[in-house]
């Protein structure tokens, strides 16, 4: 088929790779426009733009889509289909209705459940059980449409958003190929009224970690948060960041040391598998600890 592909972050680099290596042909590829990155915030192309202009696609990258010119160069691509995924922009009806056979979304849960911008770190932070893919066709509403395809994977007990993130996104590469090519026999589920739940953008407020509250809502805070923006305390007046963790044995006042990276919670402890100090990259916290020794108590 004749394709637009529309996807930003690194979540939607191995469905544009997929789609190549069907043999669609893809009219265009859109995503968000560069942004100032790094020390030097020198604009830096998004992880799809950089994939597309390896693979020679012809790159788009409107700051809306809500003008009369920017729909008609989208319309006069003439595409078959539209295949969406993560890429950042609401689409105006005239964007929906001018592929022939209408615009494809790839979303990161099992909708109903956690429409919106964040369902891979809210399925974490939820504490649930399962997340999933599902491939809808578009709509208006905010991941309302009818669902062609779905599949769960089970969320592990000690996996982060970061290793979820990367299941799913093989996941949704493979489903949206199948999806294409046996387009003609789906039948398209309309979602359930019931079960409707809606992952908020992640703010960087909720990153702080608050040892009174239970273990397990600590444990799937850091998991939920990591790698980005990453769950954070502070140690001796450091702030570090916590990027793995798991429940374990323990009590004691809240924020209390309890040997190892053991911390003591509102009720039960957590222990913190990986972290990342100041200035530094990311490490196991048994090699964290070699020569850094914790205070009594983590704030």
């Amino acid at each position: 088929m004749r394709l637009v592909f529309m996807g930003t972050p690194d979540f939607s680099v191995p469905v544009l790779d997929a789609l190549v290596a069907a043999g669609h042909e893809i009219a265009a590829v859109y995503c968000q426009p560069p942004r100032p990155a790094g020390r030097g915030q020198k604009e830096r192309p998004s992880p799809v733009q950089a994939r597309a202009e390896a693979l020679g696609l012809p790159v788009h990258h409107p700051r809306s889509l809500r003008a009369p010119e920017a729909q008609a160069g989208f319309a006069a691509l003439e595409p078959d289909l539209a295949v969406v995924v993560a890429y950042g922009l609401i689409l105006p009806q005239p964007v929906l209705d001018a592929p022939r056979l209408g615009c494809l979304n790839i979303h990161a849960s099992l909708l109903p459940r956690w429409r919106g911008a964040a369902p891979i770190q809210r399925a974490v932070m939820a504490g649930d059980a399962e997340t999933g893919v599902c491939i809808m066709r578009m709509e208006a509403g905010l991941d309302t449409g009818p669902v062609l395809l779905r599949e769960a994977l089970p969320i592990g007990a000690e996996e982060t958003s970061g290793q979820l993130h990367d299941r799913l996104s093989a996941l949704g590469a493979r489903l949206i190929v199948q999806a294409i090519a046996g387009l003609d026999g789906l039948q398209a589920q309309r979602q359930h009224e019931t079960g409707v739940t809606y992952a908020a953008k992640i703010d960087k407020t909720e990153a702080r970690v608050d040892w009174t509250r239970p273990a397990v809502e600590v444990d799937r805070l850091i998991r939920g948060l990591s790698p980005f923006p990453g769950a954070w305390c502070e140690v001796a007046g450091e702030r570090v960041k916590l990027l793995g963790s798991r429940l374990t044995q323990g009590a004691g006042e809240p924020g209390a040391h309890l040997g190892g990276f053991r911390v003591a919670c509102g009720s039960g402890a957590v222990e913190v598998t990986e972290a990342q100090r100041q200035g530094k990259r990311p490490m196991a916290a048994a090699d964290l600890l070699r020569g850094w020794e914790l205070p009594e108590r983590l704030d």
